[in-house]
């Protein structure tokens, strides 16, 4: 069934303090190293969203006990060394970082797995994370290296490698399946992608060592179950940001949100463009910085997009494109082939968007041109049941002559359900 969400231009901008939901990547770790540890977690915060529940159900599925009240989370386990095997194979839904991160887990364990996904997660190639699994002794067997997966694991042996991709989801299937084998396993990286398994594990008593671009990890270790309270999502945050520096009249402050340097890319690329945004940071969630947010309405100028950087604003790049087309000056967005395997082709799917809204955009070899400054006008927008499609979409309406209807409005449960709602909210 289709769904049409239809969207009218707002000129009054984007105002008032806005908390965001509980941070994606962190709530997925969240729920496997409570998992993998023995004892009592206490989870507050978490993002309860389709994707984040993937995670929830799979470990459920492998006899750890988790209870839920909305976004508090209470996990019972008694460790990774007592998990059973499941009775039927485990649904990913659109969960890429749960099929990636799971499979390194799963690959430590001595019994055979059948992973399954939808019909979108299910076209991801996912060579990338069976390559270094299989090298450390897994049996995986898949579609072309594709779901459907089975891994049959146990009996690691640790290994070195070295990241062909910047991917943080690569990098922390293997440290987790490292977790498990005895002796140490080193992932080196050509640039940093985010940290967070890094930055977590020592908050469960876990041990890894980082040496410049080198993460290692002995084992195998007993980790302890903790509390973890979960920072709002730079990611979800970065849609507000961009809301903000685009329509006159904004400014906003963002609480609680997560600042880790690994995953605010965009911000320090809006601040070369001239955004008028500010950070502070108040505490610290274990080694995760948290802080404020603070931004206002911004002239832009192009920037350049360098690729040590991309992989810190990865998700945030449909932002960025739509950003560019509200800055003086003509801009190249390259480095981005990771988005191509993305819920959609998301190359294809934010020109796709950006034409329709008559800016003047094209796809070329290694990115993305775009002609700034463009006037854009409502349309029609095929989402491709992308969430971050759809939430751009949503968010370039705010300047837009004319509504802005998507294709498929329900896609953003994947991971901000209130984002309508709240998108109402702070515009009205």
């Amino acid at each position: 069934m289709v769904i049409l969400k239809t969207i009218t231009a707002n000129q009054k901008g984007l105002k008032g303090d806005i908390r965001v939901p509980g941070d994606k990547s962190i709530s997925h770790r969240s729920i496997m190293l409570a998992s993998l540890a023995n004892g009592q977690t206490r989870i507050n915060n978490f993002l309860n969203s389709e994707d984040s529940m993937r995670t929830v159900e799979a470990f459920k599925a492998l006899g750890v006990k988790i209870e839920m009240d909305h976004t508090s989370v209470l996990v019972q386990s008694a460790g990774w060394q007592r998990f059973k095997a499941p009775q039927n194979h485990l649904y990913m839904g659109n969960s890429g970082t749960t099929l990636r991160l799971i499979s390194g887990i799963l690959s430590g364990l001595p019994f055979e797995t059948k992973l399954t996904g939808d019909e979108s997660l299910s076209k991801r190639p996912m060579k990338r994370v069976i390559r270094p699994l299989k090298e450390m002794g897994s049996t995986i067997e898949s579609n072309d290296d594709m779901l459907p997966i089975t891994i049959r694991g146990g009996g690691l042996t640790p290994i070195e490698y070295h990241l062909p991709v910047d991917s943080a989801q690569v990098k922390s299937a293997i440290l987790l399946a490292g977790l498990m084998t005895t002796g140490k396993t080193t992932v080196i990286e050509r640039h940093p992608t985010r940290d967070h398994t890094e930055r977590m594990l020592p908050l469960f008593n876990g041990n890894i060592d980082k040496d410049s671009n080198h993460i290692s990890i002995d084992g195998p270790q007993k980790l302890v179950g903790t509390t973890i309270n979960i920072p709002g999502d730079i990611s979800s945050a970065s849609f507000w940001i961009t809301g903000a520096v685009i329509t006159p009249n904004s400014h906003i402050v963002l609480r609680n949100v997560g600042l880790n340097p690994t995953r605010t890319g965009l911000i320090s690329v809006l601040k070369r463009m001239g955004a008028n945004i500010r950070t502070e940071i108040t505490r610290y969630e274990g080694e995760e910085p948290v802080g404020d947010i603070y931004v206002q309405y911004s002239k832009l100028y192009r920037t350049e997009l360098y690729q040590e950087e991309v992989a810190s604003l990865i998700d945030e790049v449909p932002l960025l494109a739509l950003i560019a087309t509200q800055s003086e000056g003509n801009m190249y967005i390259n480095h981005i082939e990771e988005l191509k395997y993305k819920e959609s082709n998301r190359v294809k799917a934010i020109v796709d968007m950006l034409k329709a809204l008559n800016a003047n955009v094209e796809e070329v070899e290694d990115g993305i041109f775009i002609e700034g400054k463009s006037r854009l006008q409502g349309n029609y927008i095929n989402t491709y049941h992308d969430h971050r499609v759809a939430m751009v979409a949503s968010i370039a309406s705010l300047i837009t002559d004319g509504a802005v209807t998507l294709s498929d409005g329900d896609c953003v449960n994947i991971s901000y359900p209130s984002f309508y709602k709240e998108l109402y909210r702070y515009s009205n």
